[in-house]
């Protein structure tokens, strides 16, 4: 692509996020979020292949519906209340409406059956801008919206943490294996969202740090299955040896810096005297860790057949490191000692 045409699309998205996150007003929310779809979708549909133009079609009717169902939730509630205003979400069916369309935007379950057969058909560095990026829009607006429906979030966010370590027992592409980790990211996001908003932000922080390195650890070694993680070692011996820690700190394993994330929402969670919904989201944690188990297996404990077919990739030139990826998956193991630090930050 046209490095112009892509500066262009790159601050389109960089232009939605920001009037999305600046705006006070439905119809500029609205606006941010349709300027973000319509930026990346040239991306999504650049390879010209059959799988990227049907991923990139499903993405934007997805979209698109959700977009329409919150501009009709907007224009509801202004006909009922006479306000536009973010936060001044007073009646309880717009509202309802509303968190119901940004969990279609984002990929909450149940409305989760478009991300997986959206992320398999793209690349890996249009997948990485899907699963980080294109969060952010809709979770600033889930964080300004007023504290009306507990109970809903809730029960996405426990549907969400099921769905997304149940979906993804039986994969073996890895991009459907992420789209399902990211459900079940999502969902503790999202649990915890209406009780301490700075541990949402926390969370997604956290998400995108451990995303953004593990979508380039793949993108570094050519990987799309788990079969090819079996040549990784030989490509690149040192990433191979880090990337089990960087799978076990997504699963949310002690001592790494996924734990932390985890540990604060189920320490607020049992504050709010909900133990019940506390137990339940370690428990669905379990499903999740057990696909992440199968990828550093996989990684480590394998080793391909020397056939001539299965040499190949292990002769080939060898790219040279992006910057963000050591920087990315150190922070992803070892930032759990900064624990009490990042909480006092988030008491400010």
């Amino acid at each position: 692509m046209n490095p112009y045409i892509l500066a262009l699309l790159f601050f389109g998205l960089a232009l939605g996020t920001s009037i999305t996150a600046t705006s006070s007003h439905w119809l500029l929310a609205w606006m941010g979020l349709e300027i973000n779809t319509l930026a990346i979708i040239p991306l999504m549909a650049q390879q010209h292949h059959p799988r990227a133009i049907e991923a990139t079609t499903k993405y934007f009717l997805t979209q698109a519906t959700a977009a329409a169902t919150l501009l009709f939730a907007s224009v509801t509630n202004a006909w009922l209340t006479g306000q536009w205003d973010i936060q001044l979400m007073a009646h309880p069916v717009p509202t309802t409406m509303i968190i119901l369309a940004l969990s279609l935007k984002i990929g909450l379950a149940p409305l989760h059956t478009w991300l997986p057969e959206v992320l398999q058909g793209l690349d890996l560095t249009t997948g990485l801008i899907l699963s980080t990026w294109q969060k952010l829009a809709p979770f600033i607006l889930l964080l300004q919206l007023p504290a009306a429906n507990q109970e809903l979030l809730v029960l996405l966010g426990l549907a969400s943490t099921l769905v997304g370590g149940w979906g993804g027992l039986n994969q073996t592409q890895l991009r459907k294996i992420l789209a399902y980790s990211s459900i079940a990211h999502l969902g503790w996001m999202v649990i915890i969202l209406q009780f301490a908003p700075s541990l949402t932000l926390l969370a997604l922080m956290t998400y995108l740090v451990m995303t953004s390195s593990m979508f380039l650890a793949l993108k570094f070694n050519n990987s799309t299955n788990i079969n090819s993680l079996a040549t990784s070692w030989a490509k690149s011996p040192l990433l191979t040896a880090t990337a089990p820690l960087l799978l076990l700190s997504l699963g949310g394993l002690p001592p790494m810096t996924g734990f932390m994330p985890k540990w604060l929402i189920l320490q607020e969670l049992t504050k709010q005297q909900l133990p019940m919904t506390a137990a339940i989201a370690a428990l669905t944690a379990l499903l999740s860790l057990y696909f992440y188990l199968r990828l550093s297996y996989a990684m480590t404990l394998t080793i391909t057949p020397n056939n001539t077919a299965g040499l190949t990739p292990w002769r080939l030139p060898t790219t040279k490191v992006p910057f963000p990826l050591p920087t990315l998956t150190l922070a992803a193991i070892l930032l759990l000692p900064l624990a009490p630090a990042t909480t006092a930050l988030l008491a400010l």
